[in-house]
């Protein structure tokens, strides 16, 4: 269906980059007809009528009905009475993406029951269910009853659902370019978005001022254009002995590519640590999430009696905790043994980023502001070419190429977010809004596996010069994604800021790292077995998809001892929040993300507790303190600017949960349905039910 029958359907076009609305149809909408809203360049494809949506409950009898659509950038529900989830104007709401919006990218498996029997959706359907299941990558599960649906209208949005979300893709036919094109002319760039894009040789240049890395590193050009490589950026940092001109002599060798300057020494590579990097994740995650996605209440108390023995069989905490592990080696070696480091890895984008950026984290306090993050996200992930549209398997072209590096980088982060709130600037909300954000096709970040890739498509390299470049949103414009209320909740209330200081007391970063990022994809010699990663680089690939990562880690006695007193140290001395900054990882310390994963489950919330009713408490201190500081202004009829005011989202905790923002409104099934086959040396199942209420941990999730 075209966009005459979108407009028909009472279609309301939003322009996400002026902020503003235009309206398509002037008509008077029904009463209970729900309005569509369509992003530019947006089309409607198909859509069903009367299908009821299913409320996560014991029984899955209760729900909602309305109509389900299929456009070429989501999946969306539009109920019949949508006014019990707009009344509330303090819900935490996302401009692009709706509560019952899911963007294609973001499906991960579609299920269909026939007969009571649940079972997978992919191609030609001869037969078309009667309930339709769909896993999406942020952990929600929707559930959809077609049984009084018209047989035309299920066949066409089961089709349609399945083929726009299944069916491999031309880059070129993303919705990123649709939408681009379309809002080419309206796009607005944030002006409180200081982010350091890495685009240009002088943001280059600032990060080596900044760092005090410019007496050893220099920031060079020789890429411009992609001559040298389509791998590398345009611009970067190499060693200062290394003269630009034979940079092209590396092809097929690997550059000594600085992820941030050393400011004290820049040695012959006899002198750098060596780590060889290769790690596996994907199948790890995947038996984590096989467990986290749960259809209803039921399947939730189910696994719940199995929950540590299933997260255990996962591996998926012992991959942080390996990960942040090797970060403090990495830390040691140049803090305590003055040694520069060289990551080695076949296309250095997998693991090279997530290590090299968790060790700028706990060295670089500026890397813990959220300005700073993001600006190492588009140094070592994007101008650092991660494979995002490979990793995130966007295109739908290989599924074995599909691995979560990202994520595992953003749990990584999470761990330090959790151990020490007031060294970062941004909240967990800020990171998991941060993940959702790698399935919205309208913002570039995500979506390209090299800079060259983006500017080649972008039309920036083109022979055109009629055509004008696209003009793509980033990602941290979140402007477009959040109001400013709701951008409050990304920011830590409890951030220490740095004091500031005089010219004589600052003092330069001390030593940084290496990456070395290969050229063109061809084989390398061979590199020293010296380090934490014992794989040959050469087989990294293989490695990443297809072994675990306990059989691929392993350090010397000497990295051990080491580490082992260089940890021990750090942790009996009193935290400096603005200096070098470790995490424990000690078995119970790494911790599962329950924000990231269990938000769309209302039996594990805590309702009232957790951290965020200590949140809640001392943002009401914090708005009291500002109240009186402003009549003490008055008094002295001092004109101050006015002070941001803490969410109204947290004023009333009690309707708060462990999981909020997201769970803000979830309903609580009021019994749990307990396997009583499991539970019997526990006691009475009535027992157990009445029990429920008595007692209320207020601990972490």
């Amino acid at each position: 269906m075209q966009s005459g029958s979108a407009a028909q359907a009472g279609v309301q076009w939003r322009d996400l980059g002026s902020l503003q609305e235009i309206h398509t149809n002037e008509k008077e909408v029904t009463e209970k007809e729900v309005t569509l809203h369509l992003l530019p360049g947006e089309q409607l494809l198909c859509e069903a009528s009367t299908v009821l949506k299913y409320v996560q409950e014991d029984s899955c009898q209760h729900g909602v009905y309305g109509r389900l659509v299929c456009t070429d950038f989501k999946i969306a529900f539009l109920g019949d009475d949508e006014s019990a989830l707009d009344n509330d104007e303090t819900q935490f709401k996302n401009k692009v993406v709706g509560e019952n919006d899911i963007t294609l990218h973001c499906v991960d498996q579609i299920y269909g029951v026939f007969d009571e029997k649940k079972k997978t959706l992919f191609g030609q359907l001869k037969k078309y269910p009667e309930k339709l299941i769909i896993h999406c990558k942020d952990l929600r599960v929707f559930q959809f009853c077609l049984r009084y649906t018209k047989e035309e209208e299920v066949k066409r949005i089961v089709s349609g659902i399945i083929h726009h979300t299944q069916a491999p893709k031309l880059l070129k036919r993303l919705f990123l370019f649709s939408y681009a094109t379309a809002a080419q002319n309206n796009t607005v760039t944030d002006p409180k978005n200081h982010t350091i894009m890495f685009d240009t040789l002088k943001d280059w240049c600032w990060e080596l001022e900044r760092t005090k890395g410019n007496m050893k590193y220099k920031a060079v050009s020789v890429n411009e254009g992609y001559k040298v490589c389509e791998r590398l950026p345009a611009y970067f940092v190499v060693p200062t002995p290394l003269p630009e001109e034979n940079v092209q002599r590396f092809q097929g060798h690997g550059i000594p590519v600085s992820a941030s300057g050393n400011p004290k020494r820049c040695g012959s590579f006899e002198e750098h640590r060596i780590f060889v990097a290769s790690m596996s994740v994907n199948n790890d995650l995947t038996s984590l999430l096989l467990f986290l996605f749960l259809d209803n209440s039921t399947e939730f108390w189910d696994t719940d009696i199995k929950w540590f023995s299933l997260l255990e069989s996962s591996s998926w905490l012992d991959i942080i905790r390996r990960c942040l592990k090797k970060a403090i080696e990495i830390t040691e070696c140049m803090e305590a043994q003055n040694m520069n480091v060289l990551l080695l890895e076949e296309n250095a984008s997998d693991l090279c980023c997530l290590i090299s950026s968790l060790v700028q984290l706990m060295m670089d306090p500026h890397c813990r502001t959220r300005i700073g993050f993001q600006s190492l996200i588009q140094k070592e992930w994007v101008m650092g070419g991660h494979c995002f549209l490979d990793r995130c398997n966007h295109l739908r072209q290989n599924d074995k190429e599909e691995v979560p590096v990202f994520l595992l980088f953003l749990d990584c982060v999470w761990q330090l977010v959790h151990q020490h709130p007031p060294a970062f600037e941004f909240t967990e909300t800020y990171l998991t809004v941060l993940s959702d954000s790698l399935y919205i096709p309208i913002f570039s970040t995500f979506f390209f596996n090299s800079p060259h890739q983006k500017d080649t498509n972008m039309g920036r390299e083109g022979q055109d010069t009629q055509s004008k470049p696209l003009n793509l949103l980033t990602v941290w414009d979140w402007s477009v994604q959040f109001e400013p209320k709701a951008q409050t909740l990304l920011k830590n209330p409890l951030y220490v800021e740095k004091p500031k200081l005089d010219k004589g007391q600052r003092k330069g970063m001390r030593f940084k790292h290496q990456r070395q990022l290969s050229l063109p994809l061809t084989q390398s010699k061979s590199s020293p077995k010296r380090g934490f990663f014992r794989e040959e680089t050469d087989h990294l690939i293989k490695n990443l998809l297809g072994k675990r990562i306990s059989k691929l880690i392993n350090s010397s006695d000497e990295l051990q001892d080491n580490f082992r007193e260089f940890y021990d140290s750090w942790h009996s001395k009193p935290t400096d929040y603005h200096g070098l900054l470790l995490p424990h990882i000690e078995g119970p310390e790494i911790k599962v993300w329950a924000q990231r994963y269990l938000r769309w489950i209302p039996e594990a919330q805590i309702l009232g507790g957790s951290r965020v009713a200590t949140m809640s408490k001392l943002l009401e201190m914090i708005e009291e303190v500002q109240s009186l500081q402003e009549k003490i202004d008055e008094r002295h009829h001092s004109q101050q600017a006015p002070q941001a005011e803490a969410p109204c989202l947290l004023r009333n905790s009690a309707r708060l949960s462990s999981l909020f923002p997201f769970a803000l409104l979830q309903r609580h099934s009021s019994k749990p349905v307990l396997p009583t086959s499991g539970w019997k040396a526990l006691g009475d199942e009535d027992d157990l039910a009445k029990r429920e209420d008595e007692f209320v941990d207020l601990g972490d999730v």
